[in-house]
């Protein structure tokens, strides 16, 4: 039988895991974040694939499910975390990220979850790269990037509205 490779089975199984994922987390992003990680870490494991012991499917369903407990932990963490922060906020009160923002900014900068502000601060205040803000944040550089992109475009935009209001 002639060898397999990762980007035919990857291409073969793409959608099965991203169902599953899918049916597993409910959320349309996170599933797309985790098949994402499930590949990469499949494409870092593949020369220890063995098709005697299980399909590529199974294989690669089992490192899903993998990375879905891990995101389930991590996100209660994250929760537990923003839990903490929140009651810091409060107890604080008055302007909380620095001096010279306007109040749009500072305003949009309260809208965010202290998850988000947290990505935020890592990536832009601390000025630390993808693969080190990940790592300290306990995830993929990926899930990082796109955590960080998702709250830059929630500020924009209740920066934009704040603003025309």
């Amino acid at each position: 039988m002639a060898e397999t490779s990762f980007a035919a089975v990857a291409e073969e199984h793409l959608d099965a895991v991203y169902a599953f994922l899918l049916y597993l987390t409910g959320d349309r992003a996170v599933a797309d974040d985790l098949t994402g990680e499930t590949f990469e870490r499949a494409l870092g494991r593949w020369r220890r694939f063995d098709p005697r012991r299980g399909t590529a499917r199974t294989w690669l369903c089992q490192i899903a499910r993998s990375a879905a407990l891990d995101h389930f932990r991590s996100e209660a963490r994250r929760r537990r975390r923003e839990e903490t922060y929140a009651l810091h906020d409060v107890a604080a009160g008055g302007e909380v990220f620095g001096d010279g923002l306007s109040p749009e900014l500072e305003s949009a900068l309260h809208s965010l979850s202290p998850g988000e502000r947290e990505v935020i601060a890592l990536r832009v205040i601390c000025d630390l790269d993808g693969d080190t803000a990940a790592r300290v944040l306990g995830i993929t550089r990926t899930a990082c990037s796109t955590r960080l992109s998702r709250a830059l475009r929630k500020l924009e935009e209740k920066v934009r509205n704040d603003v025309l209001a």
